[in-house]
């Protein structure tokens, strides 16, 4: 054959157009985009399941094929139409019943010339798929299931059927899978008044989540109008019929083969059989082969096939199981009896089992579920069903504003549990249209709250573009309690942010807050965390600038407030490069703080903590102004230079040796008359001391009543004058010296020049001895002997100095003699009489009432008139007012 020729059939036999494809012609492709072959289900597994997704809105979901063909290639063409008629019945009883244990239809069921069609929400196989995978890998019986996921071995494709689908069950998912069923039945049972009659691993699907549906309606019968436990006719298994219109004979109840009738209680049976074939590595209890001679014949032995599986099944589950698959019906438990049983009472399944009903639920049991219940459990659920069953349903309640910050909760746990990759993978793409989407409150501030945790596993790239954004409009909210949670995330999230997001977005939009919510006390704690946590990313200007006025604007009230503020001060006082200088604390730190020491709000430790700050404070600029001090000093002349230090370096502060200065004699003080009248009245035995009582500070002191008595005194004859100092003539050409002879009188610099008088009047205090009542003669310069002296220098100088130089008072001390001798007088009449008295208690009081009387009680003069102003009418007028004081004494002790 020529190689044209050869090359032509080639090319021609190459470009030929595909064969049709069948779906192409159903109506579902219009709304529905058809994909790869997943798994099949149904009788005998005729209905092709594929992947697919709605035009509309790209929803995943489900497409159920029947090719019509499949039936004209196993059976005569005449049964064609009765099996695409009962296939296209069961989806109508699919499409009737709405519940959630039952599989859901999208789109209701399509005809062409070739094939059937209908549309589910995403299922990954049927259990037969899945058991069937079991069955070749575990070909022998198993150890006795203890709760862990199943085991097996990877069959090879050759051994395996098409239809095997790998999946490894977990314990939670065999118990959920088991109640959902059950849950099912019951559904129908009492509520669709419906018996199933195929319950069989190949009418239950597996969705994507991983939960059981029931479907498989294709022999289903009515109950009984009376008794749902009561028997209704039905047809039995027949191999005159095709095996596409009948239930499978492995999982059917031995009443409906040999009595041809059934009851819900039927179906529990069949329940029973598919519960034994899950724990029996896919292999069912009876293997007929679709011969009802050898399902006859097994179902002989079926309580010895039962009693040697039961090891394989969970302990809890062994008694139901057993009863379950009671030849007789009356006794197999019922499905809302199977549901109670003690196996599924697990938290986790429960809550698995509400994740399934939330659709139905209102959104105050939505909130309550995800806030409490479901964040409770999350430990007890394996990670498989986290990202398998959970995140779908969580998924899907984030698009829902009302329950969103509920949501939140839950998804945010997961989100902290979940590996990076998991995280970027499964969790970010929906973070992120919730970022940008319109939140709640609620929704806000719980993304605020655990913004840390999102940033933890959020890449880089993803930080400043996807969730910071989310930050700043937060700060920049209007509602306290975003901005409140925004300050606490600012906190958290202080690691994720850089130095110029810091300085150019943060710090700005903290001072905008401050300003606004002054008087928000939470507020204000938050700000000023955010301060503390960002102080180390700033620079030294800004601190100065933005930082420091801000702090100073802080109203110091609160504690915690004050708190906050002490502790942004002690960082700031550890390093130079914040900027807090000596000036600033002593000119507005300290002026601001010092106040709040007394502050009755604070406490023991909050006081404390202030106190330190401040004496921290006064140590630095001890250090600094002493370091200052030093150099100045340094810099200046030497006598100046040691000026300041005067104090510090005088005689008066040190410990020197005594010496004595050349040519240089002190005059002896000498005693007034007033001190040899008081010395000599200490030494006798007499207690006649008694009148220089009182204190010099009481408001009725000698002084007081001595300017009462001479008005016309001076204040500056009470100066105390210093010792004289006469210096040697070799002394006399000194600075201090005068010239011409005589010694010079120096007295202290505090005397000015017009008083310096050439008086020898020594106004020195006296010094008693303690003899008398009263103490000793107290050493001030208020006693009275010294005023009294010193008064009479000064009535010299006055117009009555005619009067006191004449006569007997000229010495200047007589008046005092005669004060003193009246006194002793007094003294002495008083203790004479006292003495004769035999009452300790009566001169005892008498001692006290006499230490009380002060010595000018005595004089009662006063001048009234000039014939008394003479020394005569004065000595007088003074003897009789001595006289009357001793009669008033005299009266006043009664004696």
């Amino acid at each position: 054959m020529p190689a044209a020729t050869m090359f032509s059939k080639f090319k021609s036999s190459s470009t030929s157009a595909p064969p049709p494809n069948p779906y192409d012609t159903n109506p579902i492709t219009q709304y529905f985009e058809i994909g790869k072959q997943i798994a099949c289900a149904g009788p005998e597994l005729v209905w092709k399941i594929h992947e697919g997704y709605r035009k509309t809105d790209m929803k995943e979901c489900s497409i159920f094929v029947f090719e019509k063909r499949t039936a004209e290639k196993l059976h005569k063409p005449k049964r064609k139409d009765l099996v695409t008629e009962i296939l296209r019945a069961s989806v109508k009883q699919l499409e009737r019943f709405r519940h959630p244990k039952i599989l859901q239809i999208m789109h209701t069921v399509e005809e062409s010339s070739e094939t059937l069609s209908f549309a589910t929400e995403p299922v990954i196989a049927c259990l037969a798929n899945v058991l069937a995978y079991q069955e070749c890998a575990g070909t022998a019986p198993g150890p006795p299931s203890t709760g862990a996921s199943q085991q097996m071995q990877n069959p090879s494709p050759a051994n395996r059927p098409p239809h095997a689908k790998e999946y490894s069950f977990l314990d939670i998912e065999l118990k959920y899978g088991i109640l959902q069923i059950t849950e099912a039945l019951s559904f129908l049972h009492y509520s669709g008044q419906v018996i199933h009659r195929n319950v069989c691993p190949s009418s239950i699907l597996i969705t994507k989540k991983g939960t059981w549906k029931l479907a498989g309606f294709e022999f289903t019968e009515r109950v009984n109008e009376t008794d749902a436990t009561d028997p209704v006719p039905c047809q039995s298994w027949s191999t005159r019929t095709s095996k596409m219109v009948q239930p499978n004979l492995d999982y059917m109840a031995p009443e409906n083969q040999i009595n041809s009738n059934c009851s819900i209680l039927s179906d529990m049976f069949s329940l029973g059989m598919v519960i034994c074939a899950i724990f029996n590595h896919g292999r069912p209890l009876i293997q007929s082969g679709n011969s009802p001679p050898a399902y006859i014949k097994q179902m002989e032995t079926l309580d010895e096939a039962v009693h040697n599986i039961l090891p394989r099944i969970p302990i809890p589950l062994q008694e139901a199981t057993t009863r379950l698959l009671k030849k007789s019906p009356g006794a197999r438990p019922t499905a809302q009896l199977l549901t109670l049983i003690k196996y599924f009472s697990d938290p986790a399944v429960q809550a698995l089992q509400f994740l399934d009903v939330i659709n139905m639920k209102d959104p105050t049991q939505k909130t309550h579920f995800y806030r409490s219940t479901l964040r409770e459990v999350l430990p007890f659920v394996p990670r498989k069903l986290w990202w398998q069953h959970i995140w779908p349903n969580l998924q899907q309640e984030m698009r829902a504003d009302e329950v969103l910050a509920a949501v939140l909760q839950p998804a945010l746990t997961l989100v902290q549990e979940s590996s990076n990759s998991e995280y970027e993978a499964i969790i970010l793409p929906t973070f992120k249209t919730v970022f940008v989407a319109p939140k709640s409150i609620q929704a806000t501030v719980a993304l605020l709250e655990n913004l840390h945790i999102i940033l933890e596993k959020t890449p880089r790239d993803d930080i400043r573009t996807e969730v910071l954004p989310l930050l700043f409009n937060a700060l920049e909210s209007t509602t306290i309690q975003v901005q409140s949670a925004a300050l606490v995330a600012v906190t958290n999230v202080y690691d994720y942010l850089d130095d110029i997001t810091i300085k150019k977005m943060v710090l700005p939009k903290l001072k905008s807050v401050f300003e606004k919510n002054q008087s928000d006390l939470k507020i204000m704690g938050n700000v000023l965390q955010c301060v503390e946590r960002t102080l180390d990313k700033l620079d030294k200007s800004q601190i100065i600038d933005e930082v420091l006025p801000l702090l100073l604007e802080v109203r110091l009230t609160d504690p915690d407030i004050i708190v906050r503020v002490v502790n942004i001060y002690r960082i700031m006082l550890c390093d130079k490069k914040y900027g807090l200088t000596v000036n600033t604390m002593a000119t507005k730190v300290m002026p601001t703080l010092l106040p709040q020491t007394v502050n009755p709000s604070l406490n023991l430790e909050q006081f404390m903590i202030l106190l330190e700050v401040l004496q921290e404070m006064l140590d630095q600029i001890d250090r600094q102004q002493r370091n200052k001090l030093k150099l100045d000093n340094l810099s200046l002349p030497s006598p100046d230079r040691h000026r300041p230090l005067r104090h510090q370096f005088s005689s008066d502060n040190m410990n020197v040796q005594q010496f004595n200065i050349p040519n240089l004699r002190i005059d002896q003080r000498k005693t007034s008359s007033a001190e040899d009248m008081a010395r000599k009245n200490s030494t006798g035995t007499r207690r006649g001391s008694w009148w220089f009582g009182g204190s010099p500070s009481s408001p009725d002191s000698n002084f007081l009543r001595v300017v009462n008595a001479f008005p016309n005194r001076r204040l500056s004859d009470n100066t105390l004058m210093t010792p004289k100092i006469r210096i040697a003539p070799s002394c006399a050409s000194s600075p201090g010296g005068t010239p011409g002879g005589g010694l010079p009188i120096r007295r202290h610099s505090s005397i000015g020049p017009q008083e310096r008088r050439s008086s020898h009047t020594n106004l020195s205090p006296p010094t008693l001895s303690r003899s008398m009542i009263g103490g000793s003669m107290p050493n001030t310069s208020s006693s009275v002997p010294f005023l009294l002296s010193s008064s009479m220098q000064s009535i010299r100088s006055r117009r009555t100095s005619t009067v006191l130089t004449s006569g007997p008072l000229g010495s200047g001390s007589g008046l005092l003699q005669q004060l003193g001798s009246g006194m002793e007088k007094v003294c002495e009449s008083l203790q004479q009489s006292t003495s004769t008295k035999s009452s300790k208690k009566k001169s005892s009081k008498l001692e006290t009432k006499l230490a009380n009387i002060k010595p000018l009680d005595l004089l009662t003069y006063s001048p009234t008139s000039r014939r008394n102003s003479t020394a005569a009418g004065f000595q007088r007028s003074f003897q009789k007012s001595q006289k009357k004081a001793l009669k008033n004494l005299r009266k006043s002790f009664k004696l």
